[in-house]
């Protein structure tokens, strides 16, 4: 028996910068999880990563992503996704300084 499915939010890499962002509504890209487009059908879902994973120009290696909904919009149920958007864990900096 299929898993059902459970809303996702699409998230890449901008290409040139690297960072993680997300897939917006109004087709584009955010580095803000909470203003990602929350995706509650598997076929929406589907054919909205199509139309993502063709902008080339901006972003690298589109997939679906696992989210909840929390009290500033959707938040990552898996810790992958959680260490993804607070930012490169190496040294402090970008991402996990400015929330200082």
């Amino acid at each position: 028996m299929p898993r059902p499915f459970t809303p996702k939010v699409i998230t890449a890499n901008a290409l040139l910068e690297g960072d993680v962002v997300y897939f917006t509504a109004n087709d584009g890209w955010s580095r803000e999880m909470c203003q990602a487009e929350v995706l509650e059908d598997q076929a929406h879902a589907e054919l909205r990563l199509i139309e993502a994973s063709r902008q080339q120009a901006e972003i690298v290696g589109a997939y679906l992503a696992d989210v909840k909904a929390g009290d500033n919009g959707p938040e990552p149920t898996h810790f992958r996704e959680d260490f993804r958007r607070t930012g490169p864990s190496n040294y402090f900096h970008g991402k996990q300084a400015e929330a200082s």
